[in-house]
């Protein structure tokens, strides 16, 4: 598989991830091969970056999360951009399509998050007052309407922390799990025809480089997202 470079310097890698691609091996994953498995074929060197199984990852897109991906590919860069992402000070944004009709033009999810009791595979959130679990991290994200269709909506999603599945997680947690989402969509969540994955799309990213500049990536709503916003009926 041929990955996308949307660009590329001495330090850093940005691809443009595929849907059905994971990013580095956690678990039993049966030999299937990952991002990193396939970045590792046509630059070796990574292997000098970081530690195994992650290597040059600065960060993490779900498996079948597309878009904007960031690969540190010298030690030094991969400290730089780490401490970025730690102190919060990388612009990410992602297009999500919502079940249901979200009320708020826009808004901030504010919680409390952390593994799951009732499911390994899942996160859970829980209000910030929340007392009963250790272990729990703050998460924030803020959303705005991009779009209405008649049983979903099309929000811009950025996040300010970088907990894993934030932004599936925090989207159920208010009732309105991504659509296609097969792990925390609800049992009554309506599915548009034809989709095959959640509809969450990495389209932008802003960071400072080690170089010293501040640089935009962004990437497309692939196709498959696309044609799906083609077929949904208009709000009335």
């Amino acid at each position: 598989m041929d990955i996308p470079v949307i660009y590329e310097d001495q330090d850093v890698l940005v691809i443009d991830k595929p849907a059905g691609l994971i990013v580095f091996p956690e678990g039993d994953i049966s030999g299937e091969k990952t991002l990193i498995d396939l970045l590792l074929e046509k630059y070796p060197d990574l292997k000098n970056t970081g530690e195994a199984p992650r290597y040059g990852m600065i960060h993490r897109l779900d498996k079948d999360t597309s878009g904007v991906l960031l690969v540190a590919k010298t030690p030094e860069a991969l400290i730089f951009l780490q401490k970025q992402f730690k102190n919060r000070e990388v612009e990410k944004k992602y297009t999500a399509l919502a079940t249901g009709t979200v009320k708020e033009a826009s808004g901030t999810i504010h919680t409390l998050i952390g593994r799951s009791k009732s499911d390994p595979r899942k996160q859970a959130a829980h209000s910030l007052q929340y007392t009963g679990k250790t272990g729990l991290r703050e998460a924030i994200t803020d959303y705005k309407i991009l779009e209405r269709f008649a049983e979903y909506t099309l929000l811009e999603v950025q996040i300010k922390t970088g907990r894993k599945h934030q932004i599936r997680c925090h989207l159920a947690y208010v009732g309105h799990p991504i659509a296609g989402d097969k792990l925390y969509g609800f049992k009554d969540s309506p599915k548009p025809q034809g989709l095959e994955r959640q509809f969450l799309h990495a389209g932008y990213l802003k960071i400072m480089l080690p170089n010293g500049q501040a640089k935009e990536f962004a990437s497309e709503l692939p196709e498959d997202l696309k044609n799906i916003l083609t077929s949904l009926k208009k709000h009335e």
